[in-house]
């Protein structure tokens, strides 16, 4: 028997009128100019630079899609709602799910603009899934990338420390959005003390645990698959074996 394969967690919003183009670029972190044909990775700050929201954006017929964590949704489209203001943007849920997998894709389907490991992402009511939500955290973990609601917390995490300039979520040119000018200052005014990196792991041990280099906490475990996993960890202190639970992290730059 075929293994029925669950979507992804997410909700599909669908942002409609003339100026919904205009009004997403002056709120998030990357460049929505052109997204015919392909996904563009993007975040929502506070005004203090702080993430609250990560999703996927394309553009079909006269609509963009944005596709982001179920769990998120519903506080991400009141917020959205409230910048509206007078703009001509009209937001509301959809009934697509999303599907995703790697190797030959879908007809419909679209490049993972994070990684190319990544596969594709396809948007239908029901969406072709060829990949096990095992698979995709073992990819996520081995070109670390970071999930919403795991190691992308709102209103704690910092983009750039999660790495969204390596996973092509933030455009250093293209103007003011919320939160600009915190994450341009770390982008060009400070060297980054603390991020999302992978680590060996011998052990187990539960999302959010401490990592400890003896009686320093030095960071946090978060999704593991095999004996790798991902962790956030403050450069200066990491190093050597450490502790995180019953569990034995090493980390090397």
């Amino acid at each position: 028997m075929t293994e029925t394969l669950p979507p992804l967690p997410r909700t599909v919003l669908e942002l409609t009128g003339a100026d919904r183009v205009t009004f997403l670029q002056g709120l998030i972190s990357n460049d929505i100019s052109d997204l015919d044909g392909r996904l563009v990775y993007a975040a929502l700050l506070s005004p203090q630079g702080k993430y609250l929201a990560d999703f996927f954006l394309t553009a079909r017929g006269d609509a963009i899609l944005m596709d982001l964590h179920r769990d998120l949704a519903p506080k991400i489209a009141q917020r959205l709602g409230m910048y509206k203001l007078r703009a001509d943007v009209a937001i509301a849920a959809t009934d697509l799910a999303v599907g995703w997998g790697t190797g030959d894709a879908p007809d419909g389907a679209l490049t993972d603009p994070r990684d190319p490991a990544m596969g594709w992402r396809h948007y239908a009511v029901t969406p072709v899934v060829t990949g096990a939500p095992a698979e995709y955290d073992a990819l996520r973990v081995a070109h670390v990338v970071p999930d919403t609601l795991v190691e992308l917390i709102p209103d704690q995490s910092y983009i750039l420390e999660m790495g969204f300039e390596r996973l092509h979520g933030v455009d250093f040119k293209k103007g003011c959005y919320v939160g600009q000018e915190v994450t341009a200052r770390m982008k060009h005014k400070t060297e980054l003390r603390k991020g999302l990196v992978q680590v060996e792991i011998d052990g187990a041990a539960p999302v959010g645990t401490p990592i400890m280099a003896g009686e320093k906490e030095v960071g946090t475990l978060f999704t593991q698959s095999g004996d790798r996993a991902l962790a956030y960890l403050r450069f200066d202190r990491a190093g050597g074996d450490m502790v995180a639970g019953g569990a034995t992290v090493r980390w090397t730059a």
